[in-house]
């Protein structure tokens, strides 16, 4: 069997294209793919329209792509703590497509499980039904939203086997699992790599099924978005 693993996420992104649509695991700057993002930014690859819930903040994550210009459009629920993305969107230079966040996880998961599209309460009479289908169903109206699919998946976990079974830690545990099953390529970045068999077939969060290509993580996720301490 050809081995699923790589030596970095810059070979396993080299095929990446301009043009494409890519999927960015993480919430916050929890669980969020650095090293891959990083190597996406030294391809230089442009053009790109990249679903995550938000863009990390102003200093890490996605804004290394947003600084350099290589995303013409963001699909996110929250703008939030990145200046870059708010500063970018506002001048018209970055297309942005803002989703109810519950609404943007279940296209996630409809794109992974091959479910089209989907009807659902949230945004009914705002700008986020503006041109879409409604329909009535049992005396209340939903909109129709349609599923999301990516050219790659880009996911960071805690542990993964050479295979591609995946576990991630506690918050991470969040887009990540969703966006893996929703890409055409998936990349996963791990923190821990073992092989088959030293993983607890009962805590795999993704099964290897979804994921084609894995590298052992360079960078370490430690930084913390907004600390908050209880006062004396």
């Amino acid at each position: 069997m050809t081995t699923k693993v790589f030596n970095d996420a810059a070979s396993a992104l080299s095929d990446l294209s301009d043009g494409a649509t890519v999927l960015s695991g993480g919430f916050g700057l929890c669980g969020i793919p650095q090293d891959c993002i990083m190597a996406v930014r030294a391809l230089g690859r442009r053009n790109l329209t990249v679903v995550s819930n938000n863009a990390g903040t102003t200093d890490h994550g996605l804004v290394h792509l947003l600084r350099n210009r290589q995303i013409r459009k963001m699909i996110s629920s929250y703008v939030g703590e990145n200046a870059i993305f708010e500063q970018q969107m506002l001048e018209g230079s970055l297309e942005v497509e803002l989703v109810p966040q519950g609404t943007l996880a279940e296209r996630i998961r409809a794109g992974g499980a091959g479910i089209p599209a989907f009807y659902t309460p949230t945004g009914v009479g705002t700008v986020v039904a503006e041109g879409k289908d409604l329909r009535e169903f049992e005396g209340r109206t939903y909109v129709l939203e349609r599923a999301i699919r990516g050219d790659f998946a880009l996911v960071r976990a805690r542990l993964g086997d050479t295979l591609g079974n995946l576990v991630f830690r506690k918050t991470a545990r969040n887009f990540n699992p969703l966006m893996a099953a929703a890409g055409r390529v998936t990349v996963a970045e791990v923190e821990e790599l073992v092989e088959p068999g030293q993983l607890d077939p009962d805590l795999i969060h993704t099964p290897a099924i979804y994921v084609q290509r894995l590298f052992r993580a360079q960078s370490r996720n430690t930084v913390i978005e907004r600390r908050t301490v209880r006062a004396r």
